[in-house]
């Protein structure tokens, strides 16, 4: 018979994505065998981050303040705006050192199917923020998978029809990449978005 802490622990693993019950149960039995004090920091760092983060009013990412670090550098370029589904695609961006505007983060995508519709990531939002004044351009960076897509396609007839200019992030072949060992439909998307010279 299993304790019933340890079923509670089993079950609140599961709420972690890709990790069903014998995943759930092993991390439950690494976490109190091998990594009690790594749980125990676990523990309160997840407590932490649940009592101290909150949306950014501005650009809806993780903020221990009202206003992120991010939203808050002045050296940031106001007139751009980038949207994203989630903070990690926020921090890819970041990460190329080519963007210097500003972001918006949905926290999700459109996806009627899972009930997901505009309400739900916080589309009146975004638009009240393209709406500063200051912004002259909306990029949308969403992912491009179908929901993606169509979560693009959405912003951009609505963004576009507030008068805004909305561009959206070109796709095509890798760095480096040999056209071999690249996927067809991203050979496809790299000829449809080709460039003159």
């Amino acid at each position: 018979m299993t304790p019933a802490s340890l079923a509670n622990l089993i079950e609140a693993l599961r709420v972690l994505p890709g990790v069903g019950p014998k995943s759930a149960a092993r991390m439950a039995y690494h976490l109190l065998q091998r990594e009690r004090l790594g749980a125990a920091r676990l523990a309160t760092s997840l407590a932490g981050a649940l009592e101290q983060l909150k949306p950014c009013v501005r650009c809806n990412n993780y903020s221990e303040t009202e206003v992120c670090a991010s939203c808050a550098d002045p050296r940031r370029d106001p007139r751009l705006l980038c949207v994203v589904e989630m903070p990690a695609d926020q921090n890819r961006i970041e990460e190329t050192n080519a963007y210097r505007g500003h972001y918006f983060v949905l926290m999700g995508r459109l996806s009627p199917l899972d009930g997901i519709g505009p309400r739900e990531i916080g589309l009146d939002r975004l638009v009240k923020r393209a709406q500063d004044g200051l912004t002259e351009e909306v990029i949308l960076a969403t992912n491009f998978t179908v929901e993606g897509e169509a979560t693009a396609h959405y912003l951009g007839e609505m963004l576009k029809a507030k008068g805004l200019k909305v561009t959206r992030m070109a796709r095509g072949l890798p760095a480096g990449g040999e056209l071999e060992h690249v996927d067809a439909m991203t050979v496809a998307q790299a000829l449809l978005d080709r460039k003159t010279l």
